[in-house]
């Protein structure tokens, strides 16, 4: 509400998004059951929910991916239809994706400007474009050199072209699925003082994450949404994250790991002077070494792409390399000759990969398939010497499916046909009930449920309570610094510097993830 200086009369402001009665289904799926919201202009406008609660549906609706099967979508208290992303843009609506739309090749400048040019010529139109960055950037702190190729830039500045994009094309809405995924916390604060600016412009920002922490600290209005439905809306001042929590699952639910002071046994995996490089002759780790023992969690923090990856698929059998792992005393073989996935299952390690559609699943196969990889010599799992058994291994499913609530629970349903999140508990599932001696995990709660977080968090830990190693890689600080017993920070391929967890912080940990050592280099 505003007051008109004229009259002194209280204005109403229309809202800048409201959406009545919105509709979508996919098949008998119902991803959006008569959902009505509405977000106030200048406001950052929080939407959390589990995975399948049709929050990507509810947004791609807005932006135009989707068409509603009923339903109203007003801007600025006009009755707008949007077909298509074209309409969104001319509405004044803008998204940066969770995954980025950039071409990599390509400068800063000229991915600004791609589909938006003016005339065939390219010169006019990268000349206003320069002109115009230059003003956003110092306007909302968007600094990024515009004649940077997107491949040599971080991606955290990335993420400020993407950002640039929808202000250049004139969005004065704008959504942001996941933003802070692949940031460090500097990178992250950062980029909240801009959703300041940009709030305190006029914009309007609708924010989408399942960090709850930063629904708390960013948005001044949160939604929350369970099974297509929405459940809530408040203000964020208001709640907090164990409601938040329970509004989204429909119970309470734990957000602290629940863990005893761990008891550590025999060093299980042992790591010396590790080098990988890539098959570009790129070295992605360099001479690391470490230690995990039994009863421990050993969390490798740092921003993707410092050489976990490889650490993992080294550890995993699936990429060779050079210098030497001991698994309970014995040498392993890191040349790939005598070694791969197969063998480190035989010796014991079960791996999660960080790439769930890439390394841990067959999406065309179905989901009682994709339980028994690695695992299909397994007896349980044998008729007879020439044949499987089809009725054991789908029994074995069900049961999993039980155990990790994967929706749906059917079987038969192929990997590609599941929501990310549960196709990461069919991989989980898999790998954790084996009940490993070393379990390596990456990412473990990527896209997973908040509910199933808890669940996934409860079983790493008493994996660890039985005695087993953990080597944990994620880039959630939170969940490094909750299941970690020690905490080791990779940059640029180097271990940057290790912590026991109860002794450090974010801020201390974050700043090793920059690349700030212990003697401040």
């Amino acid at each position: 509400m505003t007051i008109t200086p004229d009259t002194g009369r209280q204005e109403v402001v229309a809202p800048a998004i409201e959406l009545k009665g919105i509709s979508k289904a996919f098949g008998p799926v119902q991803a959006n059951k008569d959902i009505s919201m509405s977000v106030a202009k200048g406001a950052i406008h929080g939407i959390v929910g589990e995975n399948g609660a049709g929050k990507s549906t509810l947004m791609s609706i807005l932006y135009g991916f989707y068409k509603a099967d009923a339903g109203e979508i007003y801007i600025n208290g006009v009755l707008t239809p949007i077909p298509d992303s074209q309409a969104a843009i001319a509405a004044g609506i803008g998204m940066v994706h969770q995954h980025f739309k950039l071409v990599e090749n390509f400068t800063v400048l000229e991915n600004v400007i791609l589909g938006v040019e003016e005339g065939a010529l390219l010169k006019p139109s990268l000349a206003k474009a320069r002109l115009a960055l230059v003003e956003l950037a110092h306007e909302y702190e968007l600094d990024v050199d515009p004649d940077e190729i997107i491949e040599n830039l971080s991606v955290g500045h990335q993420q400020r072209v993407e950002i640039l994009k929808a202000l250049y094309r004139q969005a004065d809405i704008l959504i942001l699925d996941e933003p802070t995924g692949v940031l460090t916390p500097k990178e992250a604060d950062h980029l909240f003082r801009i959703f300041d600016n940009l709030r305190d412009q006029g914009k309007t920002i609708i924010l989408i994450t399942h960090k709850l922490k930063e629904i708390m600290s960013a948005t001044d209005t949160v939604s929350v949404m369970r099974r297509g439905e929405m459940t809530a809306t408040v203000k964020t001042a208001e709640t907090s994250p164990p409601e938040l929590a329970e509004l989204m699952v429909g119970r309470k639910v734990l957000l602290q790991v629940d863990k005893q002071p761990p008891k550590l046994g025999d060093v299980l995996l042992e790591v010396n002077n590790l080098r990988v490089v890539d098959e570009m002759g790129v070295e992605r780790v360099k001479g690391i070494s470490f230690q995990v023992k039994a009863g421990e969690i050993l969390g490798i923090a740092g921003v993707a792409g410092n050489g976990q990856s490889e650490l993992l698929d080294v550890l995993g059998g699936i990429a060779t390399g050079t210098g030497e792992i001991k698994v309970h005393g014995k040498d392993i073989d890191l040349t790939g000759k005598h070694s791969d996935g197969q063998s480190r299952r035989a010796q014991g390690i079960a791996h999660v990969p960080e790439d769930r559609q890439r390394l841990g699943l067959i999406m065309d196969f179905t989901a009682w398939e994709n339980v028994c990889f690695g695992y299909h010599n397994d007896p349980k799992y044998q008729k007879n010497a020439l044949m499987m058994d089809n009725a054991a291994i789908l029994e074995d499913t069900i049961a999993k499916m039980d155990n990790f609530d994967i929706r749906p629970p059917n079987p038969r349903l192929p990997a590609q046909n599941f929501s990310g999140g549960n196709q990461q508990k069919i991989v989980l599932a898999r790998e954790i009930e084996r009940n490993p001696d070393i379990l390596l995990v990456g990412q473990p709660t990527r896209g997973v449920d908040i509910g199933a977080i808890e669940f996934i968090h409860k079983q790493i830990v008493a994996l660890r309570d039985a005695g087993k190693a953990i080597l944990l890689v994620s880039v959630e600080l939170d969940e490094i610094l909750s299941l970690s017993d020690r905490v080791a920070v990779m940059f640029d391929g180097h271990i940057q510097g290790e912590r026991i967890t109860t002794e450090t912080d974010e801020n201390e940990l974050g700043l090793l993830m920059a690349g700030i050592s212990d003697e401040g280099t």
